[in-house]
């Protein structure tokens, strides 16, 4: 018996070296070499200040200031942990609503919102990511035809030239991954610091 346990035991010492310890240290190691902003989170700082991710949405609310893509994600209720309370872009809880196309619920939120959003664009048509939350919650993107609907309400709540906001919008739309992959976007952090830095 103990003939057969020896090189179990050995064998477990080893996968679990050679698997637990030197194949992460070895990937964490080229992570850092060959791309380190992406291995330590796609971290976008002003100055030295840490203020957000490339890839986790923030809750933008201002007029000033363009909004990001619903987030549907949730958090602990902390006056009773069976239920939940809305928590937009809560990175520790990415989800979505998982509400069908029949919710009630869904179905109300939608159409308030549609209804804002034709207020303030003058009755354009609504893409698709103005009124629906993405897959994870924590989408950092948009639609530079959303983006394009904000452009007159961010202009003139911070008294730029039209043009201007529309000019910092093309100038951060995103393409496509390769020229093929993906759609075009913009990353909301990213536009939203450029405005900050835009001068009235």
């Amino acid at each position: 018996m103990f003939v057969h346990l020896r090189p179990a035991f050995v064998l477990l010492i080893l996968m679990t070296v050679l698997t637990g310890i030197c194949y992460p240290l070895a990937v964490t190691g080229v992570a850092q070499a060959v791309m380190p902003a992406q291995a330590n989170g796609s971290l976008i700082l002003r100055g030295d200040q840490i203020v957000g991710s490339e890839l986790i949405g923030q809750n933008f609310t201002s007029d000033r200031y363009f909004r990001a893509r619903l987030s549907a994600t949730v958090a602990p209720d902390p006056k009773d942990d069976t239920k939940t309370i809305d928590a937009p872009y809560n990175a520790a809880n990415s989800s979505g609503s998982n509400f069908g196309p029949l919710s009630k619920k869904l179905i109300d939120r939608i159409k308030a919102d549609a209804e804002q959003l034709a207020k303030e664009s003058g009755g354009k048509r609504l893409p698709a990511d103005a009124v629906t939350a993405s897959a994870s919650g924590l989408d950092p993107h948009i639609s530079p035809a959303y983006a394009a609907l904000q452009v007159a309400r961010v202009a003139g709540a911070r008294g730029l030239p039209i043009e201007r906001v529309a000019q910092l919008v093309a100038e951060h739309t995103e393409g496509r991954f390769l020229g093929v992959f993906g759609e075009l976007r913009v990353n909301v952090l990213k536009l939203n610091l450029a405005l900050d830095r835009s001068k009235p």
